[in-house]
């Protein structure tokens, strides 16, 4: 017997922090959207196979790679930074090639991707646990986004000056949140689950803006015609 047709629509934002993965969920009633409790889940599996299963989910980590290496500015991150702005274009971190992503050793990754740098290999560990599981059929319901593009979009489309590291950058986002997501200041606020930080739930819900906007069928793809891996997932940021 088929499973009962739910009355809402289940969105999520998720980021990586210490502990594995930090998931925001919330219900999209109508117009409404109710944000439910942050938590901490370990792995990938667990997010893939979370219950109820998610309409749409922005994840902060690449889903299709380059097969071959394109230098440090990437191939459609520019286009990227160029809507996020100065200064905050720094959190647009650039795609490493899956040949680089997958080297046994941390020299022959440099061998195939000079640019990388020790944050790039710290984010690694992420990287692979999702791109060993995520397959095509996959990119009906997850995107791959980034926190502060969406914030960006929150904010009119304009790029915001402020740092989410700093207390000012803090209020900038939550304001922001606050307006588009009712409630969203009082998850932000809360004290984070174990394994996560105010930082990365603030992340996590704006990335909620984004799946809002993939459940209405209303992102854009950057780039506009996006190119396939050989496992067949399109290499892209969405927005």
């Amino acid at each position: 017997m088929a499973a009962p047709r739910l009355q809402y629509k289940w969105i999520a934002g998720i980021v990586t922090c210490p502990k594995g993965w930090l998931l925001v969920p919330a219900r999209v009633v109508n117009a409404t959207v109710i944000i439910e409790d942050p938590m901490v889940l370990q792995s990938m599996i667990d997010i893939v196979d979370f219950r109820p299963k998610f309409d749409a989910a922005a994840i902060n980590v690449p889903l299709g790679y380059p097969e071959s290496p394109s230098g440090p500015a990437g191939s459609f991150e520019p286009d990227v930074r160029e809507r996020v702005g100065w200064p905050r274009r720094v959190a647009i971190r650039t795609v490493p090639s899956r040949a680089a992503l997958n080297a046994p050793t941390r020299e022959e990754a440099l061998a195939i991707e000079p640019w990388l740098t020790r944050s790039d290999f710290r984010r690694f560990r992420w990287l692979r646990e999702a791109a060993d599981l995520f397959q095509p059929f996959h990119q009906r319901t997850f995107f791959s986004a980034n926190p502060e593009l969406s914030y960006t979009l929150l904010n009119d489309n304009q790029p915001l000056s402020s740092s989410p590291y700093q207390e000012e950058g803090v209020l900038d986002r939550i304001r922001l949140a606050r307006e588009k997501l009712p409630g969203a200041d009082e998850i932000i606020a809360a004290t984070p689950p174990d394994g996560a930080a105010q930082l990365h739930v603030m992340q996590a819900v704006g990335l909620l803006w984004t799946a809002r906007r993939a459940i209405g069928r209303a992102i854009n793809r950057i780039p506009s015609d996006p190119n396939w891996d050989h496992t067949g997932l399109r290499i892209e940021m969405v927005l």
